[in-house]
């Protein structure tokens, strides 16, 4: 007898991880806590990992911070967006 399980990508849960990069000044920290806010607003549950090592940080390219880093890829450098940017970019990037 053979069985075959096909698996659907679609159906399968991935869990979303996002980071926050920065060295822990206020914008870093005010960054965190606007991604964390809109995860919750949306009801989409994600991994969230504060990263402030300088070199790990750089080693995603990112020269200033704060970043925001989801699945592996920078979605934004520099500033902290508005909570409105931040969900879109959640969305966007699930």
């Amino acid at each position: 007898m053979f069985c075959e399980l096909r698996i659907d990508d679609n159906k399968i849960n991935k869990s979303m991880e996002i980071k926050v990069l920065g060295t822990g000044c206020p914008k870093c920290k005010a960054l965190e806590k606007t991604v964390i806010n809109s995860l919750a607003e949306l009801d989409i549950t994600a991994d969230v990992l504060k990263v402030e090592d300088i070199m790990k940080i750089m080693e995603y390219g990112v020269m200033h911070t704060p970043g925001l880093v989801i699945n592996e890829k920078v979605v934004l450098s520099g500033r902290v967006p508005s909570a409105n940017e931040i969900k879109n970019l959640i969305t966007q990037n699930k």
